[in-house]
This record gives C-alpha cells, sequence and structure tokens, in this order.
C-alpha cells in the first residue's frame, strides 16, 4: 500500500486542484512537492499507518552490517520522512532517528529551532533556506497542515541574532532552542505564537517573534480550559458591566498591576492619571479589600492576561486595522480623538 502513495497522494494532488478552488493558491505558495508530500503525510494518518512505521522503511534490514544505510527510499523523500518522523509528539529511538538521517543526508544537529513562514512565496522559501544554510548550517524543510517549516541548528548564544538578520522584515515565528529529539516542542509553539501574532501589511513594522519572548504568555495558554476557569474565577466582579467598561477597567488594572501606580498606568493607557484614580476607585469597590493582598494580585494578573491572550487567539490573523493596533505593543490602541482622556468617567 505505500509503494502505491505516491501516485495516489499525485492524483488527489490533481483533483483538488481541479475541484477545490482554495487548495491552487496553497500549491502555488508551497510548491508541488511540499504539497504532494503533505497530502502522503495525510493519507498515512487516515489509513491508521503512522509515519513512524513510515519512517522504518529507510532503514537497513537486520541482515546488512551495522553502520550501513541500506535503502531505496530518495533523498528528497528521506527529508520528508524524518521531518514527519521529528514533528510527531512521539519521536523515533535514537538509533532510527540517526539512520533515517543519514539516508536523508541531514547531520542531525544537536539543538535545533523551529521557524514558521507566514505565507511565503514558492520562489522566496528556497531563497531563505539557503541564506538559512549558510548563517547556521543545514535545515530541514517541511510542511505541517498548510505551514512553511524549518528546522535550523541552534550552534548556541549567537543563533537568535544570526536569525533576526536573515529573516529581516519577514512575518515569521521562531521556536525555542529544544534538543533535535524534542523538535515537535519547538515547532508547536512556534506555530501557536504564529498564530496569535497580528498580520502587518508591508512596511507596517514586520519582523519575526520569538517564543523566548512569550513563554510566559504561552504558558498561560498551555490548558485553555484552566486559563478559562481562572479568569471567571477572578473576574466575576466585572460581569454586570457593560462591554466599554468592562474593558477599560480590565486595561487599567492590568495597566496597574503591571506598573504598580497610577501614573505609569496613564503613561502605558495613554489617559490622564486622574483618569487612572477614578477607574482604581471603581475597581476597588467591585473587588475590595482582596486587592492589597498580594496573591489576590498575582492571580488577577494571570486571570487579566490570560483573558486577552484568550480573546485574541480566537481571532483571525487577517484583521482590520484596529484589531492591529490593540494587538501590538502594550494592546491598547494609540489614544485618537474617540479616545480622548475623561477625567470623571469611565
Amino acid at each position: 500500500m505505500r509503494r502505491e502513495l505516491p501516485s495516489v497522494a499525485a492524483r488527489t494532488v490533481d483533483e483538488l486542484l481541479r475541484n477545490t478552488p482554495g487548495f491552487a493558491p496553497a500549491v502555488e505558495r508551497l510548491g508541488r512537492d511540499v504539497a504532494q508530500a503533505a497530502v502522503e503525510q495525510a493519507l498515512l494518518l487516515a489509513l491508521g499507518l503512522r509515519v513512524g512505521a513510515a519512517a522504518r522503511q529507510a532503514l537497513p534490514a537486520p541482515a546488512r552490517p551495522a553502520g550501513r544505510v541500506v535503502t531505496t527510499m530518495p533523498v528528497a523523500r528521506a527529508r520528508q520522512v524524518l521531518f514527519a518522523a521529528l514533528a510527531e509528539e512521539r519521536c523515533l529511538p535514537a538509533k532510527a532517528l540517526n539512520e533515517l538521517a543519514r539516508a536523508a543526508g541531514w547531520p542531525l544537529p544537536g539543538r535545533a529551532r523551529a521557524v514558521i513562514l507566514a505565507n511565503p512565496s514558492a520562489t522566496e522559501t528556497p531563497h531563505l533556506t539557503a541564506q538559512l544554510d549558510a548563517a547556521l548550517g543545514p535545515g530541514l524543510l517541511g510542511i505541517l497542515d498548510t505551514d512553511v517549516c524549518l528546522l535550523v541548528p541552534d550552534p548556541g548564544p549567537e543563533t537568535r541574532a544570526a536569525l533576526a538578520t536573515v529573516l529581516g522584515s519577514r512575518t515569521a515565528a521562531v521556536g525555542h532552542a529544544v534538543p533535535v529529539a524534542d523538535a515537535a516542542s519547538s515547532l508547536r509553539w512556534a506555530r501557536r505564537l504564529l498564530a496569535l501574532t497580528p498580520a502587518s501589511p508591508a512596511g507596517e513594522g514586520r519582523r519575526p517573534v520569538f517564543v523566548d519572548d512569550h513563554l510566559s504568555d504561552l504558558l498561560l495558554l498551555q490548558d485553555e480550559s484552566l486559563a478559562r476557569a481562572l479568569s471567571d474565577r477572578w473576574l466575576g466582579p466585572l460581569d454586570g458591566l457593560t462591554p466599554r467598561q468592562s474593558e477599560r477597567l480590565e486595561d487599567t488594572l492590568l495597566a496597574w498591576l503591571e506598573s504598580g501606580a497610577a501614573p505609569e498606568a496613564a503613561r502605558t493607557l495613554q489617559v490622564h492619571p486622574q483618569t487612572v484614580r477614578y477607574r482604581l476607585r471603581q475597581i476597588e469597590k467591585l473587588f475590595g479589600p482582596a486587592l492589597r493582598e498580594p496573591r489576590t494580585r498575582f492571580e488577577l494578573e494571570l486571570a487579566l492576561r490570560s483573558r486577552r491572550l484568550l480573546a485574541q487567539s480566537r481571532r483571525p490573523r487577517a484583521r482590520g486595522a484596529a484589531g492591529r493596533a490593540r494587538a501590538a505593543g502594550t494592546g491598547v490602541p494609540p489614544l485618537g480623538p474617540g479616545r480622548q482622556a475623561r477625567v470623571n468617567g469611565l
């Protein structure tokens, strides 16, 4: 059955191109070979044949001399299988992984990072891959769903600067450094971070984002059910307010908790300090003396950040300018005519 998969996948891609309008742009962006490899992986899963079993086909037969890789799998195909094996939550044993890496012609690095590219063109991906290879050593290209992914070596502290230089003004997400056998974790969190990153038009501050800079936020989203429970437990006093009032008080309370003082919170929110003090009096009426307890303040900050992140994760990446402004920086839109500071009101 596996021998027939490439031809079946090729015919499936042809049918999708003819009958599924949304499929053609993805193939044009990713390239025919990458799209076909993704279809093969989907067929393996649909048939209940784990990618790990396909990877084992690339290993030498027991009767072969040790250390000699004997495989009929082409190098390009071996690289696809290797990427799929590394992207799985449960990876191949070290010995099998090393054998497959030899078949793929990819020297396994000690540590690696995932790089997820946002909507690259078919011509951009090879160029970028070559630049990263020159800066960090050979990388491994693959696809997860419709995300174009790279696993790149992480030789040390200079890796981040090299990635920032090569990626330049591209929208991309870079995962944390992990042992190569744990590459699935770096891939998973880089993809999650990219999903949370607002899309920016050309010329509006595009840049790569790094999981290293968002560890606490991603940790809060590791279990969305618990994050919602935390928000429900601590933010109940705001339920009786209008959405506009609740949003303003949440922004103010979070800015105050993060900065520790009304003037600093006012600068973050771009409002008058007296406006912050007025809102804080409203907040104290709602939450009572518990606000003076360090543990309560800590959990309130976690709850507020969780609620904001959950709302952000539900928004599509292609959002309007107002949504992009709100998700950027502190999460508060710039002060405009409709948001002038008001001293005597919410």
